[in-house]
């Protein structure tokens, strides 16, 4: 459903972007139907000192990767720049590992000039997209459109003022724990990750390869094409 409403926006040189490890398994269906390259935004928390459940920072996987400030956790814990790199520094690893075990020697694929779909399979507070929706407007896209199964409206309405475009097919005002919306919800490991992105290449791969039958087939059609 999501990536036919998508589909539905003609949306221009559209680059599919997973927030893993759940929105993987979404962003794959919509790469498909879209017939769009799919890639990951990793996002790493940076904790605050004594407390890392509360994002100081996040990094963003990227070449090189990006670095999103909360300034005003920043501010509250009177952070320097020097205790700010130590806790980006000790997150930095982790990233690292996600970045090898997900994408391999593979680099990002570039989204200049172009429309970034970022999905997830949902979103509760928002703060995971808003930090990727951040990062990508220094990568110089065209556009940048969230897609997402179901929010709250208030998350909505935020992420409304960070991206280009939102889609979101639900938005229950008593919005209740992510996995309450979905028929299966189970936790998703590396492995499921890394098949859904099986998955979403092999879905391209089809893609690209019929596309490039259909012109060979049907030269005259190219021809003309070419022409106009």
């Amino acid at each position: 459903m999501l990536a036919n409403e998508l589909a539905g926006l003609s949306l221009h040189a559209p680059v599919v972007l997973a927030l893993p490890r759940g929105g993987v398994p979404v962003a794959a269906e919509v790469a498909a139907v879209l017939k769009a390259p799919l890639d990951l935004v990793i996002v790493r928390k940076v904790g605050a000192p004594g407390n890392p459940e509360l994002a100081v920072a996040a990094i963003v996987d990227g070449d090189p990767p990006d670095v999103v400030l909360n300034r005003e956790i920043v501010e509250a814990y009177n952070l320097d720049d020097a205790a700010l790199a130590t806790l980006v520094k000790r997150e930095r690893p982790e990233l690292q590992r996600r970045r090898t075990l997900y994408r391999g020697s593979r680099a990002p694929l570039s989204i200049a000039g172009k429309t970034a779909v970022l999905v997830d399979d949902g979103a509760a507070t928002g703060t995971s997209m808003k930090v990727a929706i951040r990062a990508l407007k220094r990568r110089s896209p065209t556009a940048i459109v969230v897609a997402l199964p179901i929010a709250p409206p208030e998350t909505v309405a935020e992420l409304s003022q960070e991206a280009d475009r939102i889609v979101c097919l639900a938005q229950p005002p008593h919005f209740r724990a992510l996995g309450y919306y979905y028929c299966n919800f189970e936790q998703l490991d590396d492995e499921d990750v890394l098949a859904a992105l099986g998955r979403g290449r092999e879905g391209r791969d089809a893609a690209t390869s019929k596309r490039g039958k259909a012109a060979v087939e049907n030269p005259h059609t190219a021809d003309a094409k070419k022409k106009r």
